[in-house]
């Protein structure tokens, strides 16, 4: 394959909500919003040519749109501040919707090939299709939200997003960017209203402090994984755990389950080999609380938690896969049970962080966030719905995986992770060759 080459329009360019007027207003962040601030994510989102349906100048197109739908989403034009004694912990931490000196830095770019001249993806120059923070955390005085559109010599264009978390998680992200398709698309204003602050919203459990405020985190430079679990192995899996598990429909495992506890068995031989070990093996994976604690409609700021397992890194590797399956079930199972009881303390008083499971090595660690059934498959600038949804980390801490992506191949499901060293990929990959 030939060198690929983006080309960029030039620096950045600012853009703000257009010209109708956004409220001057401080947004004060929830815990959930504090525990994530500094952390930045990119999602890669894209889009094929379609003969009956194409975006002309899809970069003019997204911008103005984008500029449109900031009216809406104007907190993510503003800024992060602290007010007061910083001492006082993340409730000094607002969001700062002033207008003043706020925006979305914005870039469009070309890149010299077609998009069918890339191996579904796995080629995608993704370094060079998007704006990055550039350092450990996001600071202070960065945007909250940065985008790309880089046009391909087919036709079809790749929109790369990245932003501060502590703003939005990625549901909130979807829906942000689903109002910029609909306005592109025409639509007076946005079908779904945004709400950024939710004063009845409950806390949840949050497990470290904002990262605004402490020193930054060290990134680990983790090799980066294009992963298909085959269907077959995950139908095999959940018809084999629906015989153990009473059948009749009485419990069933998802295919969230089957692909998460594939990787975090794979990743476990990968790195401590099957040899008896008391080691603990903790998967955390994130939950979207929203239907659990009553958010509003339109929410898009931070409403998720994690879930943890802990298990040791022998029966994690040496178990019967749908016996870690049942692990990663019988988790899910308890969220509401578990939030229903944290909110009840947090009620009396009583914080302890839900930081289990966050004290162990890194390497003893997986976190894993499913990016399905957020609405990223639905965004549409113009010319359809995107061909592939790829997220991607400028920092990474522990070891992670994002399965069941959007808009997953036909031959399996489609995930990537960095969850493992160089020196463990050849034996990861040959673990993951044996999930047939």
């Amino acid at each position: 394959m030939k060198d690929i080459v983006v080309s960029k329009s030039g620096p950045p360019v600012l853009v703000t909500p257009s010209s109708e007027p956004t409220p001057a207003a401080t947004i004060r962040l929830t815990s959930a919003d504090n525990s994530r601030l500094g952390l930045s994510f990119t999602a890669f989102l894209v889009f094929e040519r379609r003969r009956r349906r194409r975006v002309h100048r899809p970069a003019e197109t997204v911008r103005r749109a984008l500029s449109r739908a900031l009216v809406h989403y104007y907190p993510l034009a503003g800024h992060v501040v602290v007010t007061g004694d910083c001492d006082g912990g993340g409730d000094n931490v607002v969001l700062s919707c002033t207008g003043e000196g706020g925006g979305v830095p914005f870039v469009a770019a070309t890149a010299s090939c077609r998009l069918d001249d890339v191996d579904d993806g796995d080629d995608l120059p993704l370094a060079d299709l998007a704006i990055w923070y550039g350092g450990e955390s996001c600071q202070m005085s960065d945007p909250l939200l940065m985008m790309q559109v880089t046009e391909f010599e087919c036709g079809g264009f790749v929109v790369g997003v990245t932003w501060n978390h502590g703003v939005a998680d990625t549901y909130g992200l979807a829906q942000f960017l689903r109002a910029v398709g609909e306005l592109a698309c025409g639509l007076p204003s946005p079908s779904v209203i945004p709400v950024r602050y939710d004063e009845s919203m409950p806390e949840i459990p949050t497990q470290r402090a904002p990262v605004a405020l402490k020193a930054p985190l060290a990134h680990i430079d983790f090799a980066y994984c294009d992963i298909v679990i085959p269907w077959s192995f995950v139908n095999r899996v959940k018809a084999e755990f629906a015989s153990r598990n009473g059948g009749g429909g009485r419990r069933h495992c998802s295919v969230f389950d089957v692909v998460t506890a594939a990787i975090w068995q794979c990743c476990t031989r990968a790195i401590h080999g099957r040899r008896r070990s008391d080691a603990p093996a903790v998967l955390l994976f994130a939950v979207n609380a929203r239907p659990h604690i009553g958010a509003k409609d339109g929410y898009y700021g931070n409403c998720i938690t994690r879930q943890v397992v802990a298990s040791t890194a022998d029966a994690v590797a040496n178990g019967d896969i749908v016996d870690v399956v049942k692990l990663v079930n019988d988790a899910k199972e308890r969220i509401p049970e578990e939030l229903l009881r944290w909110q009840q303390q947090a009620q009396q008083g009583v914080h302890d962080g839900g930081g289990e499971g966050l004290f162990v090595g890194p390497m003893h660690r997986l976190y894993v966030s499913s990016w399905a059934g957020l609405g990223l498959d639905g965004i549409d600038f113009g010319g359809g719905r995107p061909a592939r949804v790829i997220p991607r980390m400028e920092v990474t801490v522990m070891p992670s995986c994002f399965p069941c992506l959007p808009c997953s191949r036909s031959n399996g499901v489609n995930m990537v992770a960095w969850c493992v060293m160089d020196e463990h990929v050849d034996v990861f990959r040959a673990e993951l060759a044996r999930l047939q």
